[in-house]
């Protein structure tokens, strides 16, 4: 079972980002797939999650109108698409399987965002 994220991103104020997890290893419509950051020094933030079986998401209000999850079940891969992006939201962004405690996690994808 993996999870697979795309590579390091660096961003300007206002611009969007989207990063990528693929799945492998698994049945991948069975899991919800989470996605979370670590901005440097903090905790983890949770983001919100998306079932791949219907594409439903659900999206904890920090972020509410300015992130999308998307699931492709042709490639197994969901994505995570924030937009308006600003210094804040520089950060590691995780996927990560199922509900707590997530078994599987994604390696980290670095976001940073820089005038």
């Amino acid at each position: 079972i993996q999870l697979v994220q795309s590579g390091a991103e660096v961003r300007t104020p206002g611009t969007s980002v989207k990063v990528s997890c693929k799945a492998s290893g698994y049945t991948f419509t069975s899991y919800f797939i989470n996605w979370l950051r670590q901005a440097p020094g903090q905790g983890f933030e949770w983001m919100g999650r998306i079932d791949p079986e219907d594409g439903k998401a659900k999206y904890a209000e920090t972020f509410q109108g300015r992130v999308a999850f998307t699931a492709d079940t042709s490639t197994n891969t969901v994505y995570v698409e924030l937009t308006r992006v600003t210094f804040n939201d520089t950060a590691v962004y995780y996927c990560a399987r199922g509900g707590k405690p997530y078994e599987r996690w994604g390696q980290g994808t670095q976001v940073t965002v820089t005038s």
